[in-house]
């Protein structure tokens, strides 16, 4: 594969107490195409959001280098990755982490808070759109209490995507919903790399979820199977 926009390369985790070592994450090593919607599938402990959260400069690796459109982002200051992180990089999660004092569209623009007024006035157009496209519109001053979950990750995705990133992580993003919102939101993934070109990770423990991908990558005790 030519130019990816992922490369892990040789990428290990590990933790260590008073009396033992406990390795995470054991030589990994894959890429990931501009575009490609990448699932990495395995069981709870498989160290799949370990993996997730190093691929997006959430957590130091032990051992081994993130590549980012080639740039190691572990050879980044604080500031630099901080910045990759919010203009490149879209996350979402389980449990979506709301801030349960601001309402659906202050949550949406908090990625932005730190731009222009002119930007944080075009945030707001997007923010808008965003939201009316997944559905919310009517939802805009609602706090994260007074949304149902399937609700509340919409406004987590539509957060995940107010800066324009060129990936997405998505860190179990069906696992806190019922089937029906869960296959809405993974619904919305898919159109979102159809339409866009947007590169996506996404992690779940989810037979299901895994069977309907198009690359799936398994990963079990630390280790890539396939």
């Amino acid at each position: 594969m030519s130019n990816p926009i992922v490369k892990a390369s040789a990428i290990g985790k590990s933790y260590r107490d008073n009396s033992s070592n406990l390795e995470v994450l054991k030589d990994i090593n894959f890429t990931v195409a501009q575009g490609e919607f990448l699932v990495i599938q395995g069981p709870s402990g498989a160290g799949k959001s370990t993996l997730l959260h190093i691929l997006g400069g959430l957590d130091n690796p032990t051992s081994g280098a993130v590549y980012f459109q080639g740039t190691d982002i572990y050879t980044l200051d604080e500031n630099a990755r901080s910045a990759f992180r919010n203009q490149q990089v879209g996350f979402v999660f389980q449990f979506f982490h709301l801030l349960p004092e601001l309402n659906a569209l202050e949550n949406v623009l908090l990625p932005g808070i730190l731009k222009s007024w002119w930007e944080r006035k075009k945030s707001l157009g997007a923010a808008l759109e965003l939201l009316e496209r997944l559905g919310l519109s009517g939802r805009l001053k609602h706090r994260p209490s007074a949304l149902s979950g399937g609700e509340q990750q919409r406004v987590a995705l539509a957060r995940a995507l107010i800066n324009h990133p060129q990936l997405l992580l998505c860190d179990e993003p069906t696992g806190n919903l019922d089937s029906e919102n869960g296959k809405k939101i993974l619904q919305l993934l898919i159109e979102l790399n159809r339409s866009q070109k947007l590169t996506i990770i996404m992690v779940t423990h989810d037979q299901e979820i895994a069977s309907g991908a198009a690359r799936v990558m398994r990963l079990k005790d630390g280790l890539i199977l396939n």
